[in-house]
């Protein structure tokens, strides 16, 4: 699992002022998955982590600690 999605993510969430509970609505998992993955207990399948990225207008590879620039074209 990785400590760098579960800090960039809930960065993300923070920034934008959004509830655990507004992202679990949004990607439809539960509240509790959302904490899970902040907490680092688990980490999505690509696929989510892709719309993850659409959502917050950054690069997977940015969510996944490959990169340090958070847009897709910077």
């Amino acid at each position: 699992m990785s400590v760098i999605f579960s800090k960039r993510f809930k960065e993300l969430r923070q920034k934008n002022g959004l509830l655990q509970a507004d992202l679990a609505e949004i990607f439809g998992v539960s509240k509790s998955t959302i904490g899970f993955w902040e907490n680092n207990r688990q980490e999505p399948n690509m696929e989510m982590i892709q719309r993850i990225a659409d959502y917050f207008a950054t690069d997977p590879n940015y969510l996944l600690g490959f990169d340090s620039s958070k847009k897709n074209n910077e």
